[in-house]
């Protein structure tokens, strides 16, 4: 199972990167769970200083911007 987190403060960024990771996991057939941190706080301890971003399993993956399904997947497959 891949574990997704979206970063940031639930503004209409952070809300499309999480469509666009849901969009990505679904189209490569994924077993995955979305989960939101918006506490500024759990932010700056993961290391990440822009949102929106993306973790995955624990990783940050991408911040300050929003990834499109596309560049979402090709960030999972390589």
């Amino acid at each position: 199972m891949v574990d997704f987190k979206i970063l940031g403060s639930g503004c209409a960024k952070c809300v499309k990167l999480a469509e666009n990771t849901e969009a990505a996991a679904k189209e490569l057939g994924l077993d995955y769970t979305v989960g939101k941190i918006t506490d500024r706080n759990q932010i700056v301890d993961a290391g990440v200083m822009m949102t929106p971003a993306l973790i995955v399993d624990g990783k940050v993956r991408s911040s300050g911007k929003v990834l499109t399904p596309e560049q979402i997947k090709a960030l999972l497959t390589s």
